[in-house]
């Protein structure tokens, strides 16, 4: 079982679909392997480390590790306890839980003068950059060469047909003016667990667009609150390139859990 869940774990890795596999390397059951895959948006579970309370506890640890990103080492008891309590007079299981996700997703809406600039430092943070417009003149290749993949498309197919596959590590730039654009592009990306979601605009235009998507029933406080707009730090930025940047460090703060402070200003660890 360890060797064909072993060329699972391969075969998951080789199609960039995020995987985890779990083996117990000391204590009772050393070898033993349980995997956790996402595919399509659901976690799917294979193998066994011995116990099933354990394989439950083990299973929704790695889903977490997974969800972060991280490769790290994980102590329980036989039967899943975690607890230094529970785990008194017990054998400790270490089991390492060993991560794989493919690089992080950053969808870009709009074939605008500052897409290229976002895409272009996307790239350098390691983001997988798709670009989606419905105007076939302007969605090219040839504009962004930068990115992995240009789609003409409307929003709402765009977010029925992959937007399982956003999560927390991935971010959603809606940079059009459009309101036939924006909103559904808003409304799809509400639609999913996508850490960012930023819109481009005036505090008048998102206003305006507030009002836009109160019309088609998105007025939850909850779900307008994960919406950043106007987008991006305040840096002063002007240039499409210095508003990149901008945007692009508001993602790594949201998804950081860290306020935008000059580490001058900080007392903690230095790029923690």
């Amino acid at each position: 079982m360890s060797t064909s869940i072993y060329q699972q774990f391969t075969d998951y890795i080789k199609n960039e679909t995020p995987v985890a596999l779990a083996t117990i390397i000391e204590g009772p059951g050393v070898g033993a392997k349980l995997l956790v895959a996402r595919v399509d948006g659901v976690e799917k579970v294979i193998g066994s480390l011995g116990h099933p309370e354990l394989d439950r506890v083990v299973a929704r640890d790695t889903a977490g590790e997974l969800e972060a990103g991280r490769t790290g080492v994980r102590h329980y008891g036989p039967e899943g306890q975690a607890t230094p309590e529970d785990l008194i007079d017990t054998p400790t299981v270490v089991v390492f839980i060993e991560s794989f996700s493919p690089a992080p997703q950053l969808w870009i809406f709009g074939a605008v003068d500052f897409t290229a600039a976002l895409g272009r430092v996307a790239k350098v943070l390691g983001y997988r950059v798709t670009v989606c417009d419905a105007r076939e003149i302007f969605a090219t290749k040839r504009r962004f060469p930068m990115a992995d993949e240009v789609m003409v498309t409307w929003p709402t197919p765009m977010f029925e047909k992959r937007g399982s596959t956003l999560g927390p590590r991935d971010a959603v730039c809606i940079l059009t003016h459009d309101p036939k654009f924006d909103v559904p592009a808003v409304q799809g990306a509400l639609s999913t667990s996508v850490g960012y979601i930023g819109v481009m605009g005036s505090r008048k235009t998102h206003n305006k667009r507030l009002e836009r998507l109160a019309e088609v029933g998105v007025n939850s406080p909850e779900q307008l609150s994960r919406l950043m707009s106007p987008i991006g730090l305040d840096l002063g930025g002007r240039t499409p390139e210095e508003t990149a940047i901008a945007i692009c460090a508001e993602i790594i703060a949201r998804r950081t859990g860290h306020s935008a402070t000059s580490l001058k200003n900080t007392d903690g660890a230095i790029h923690s």
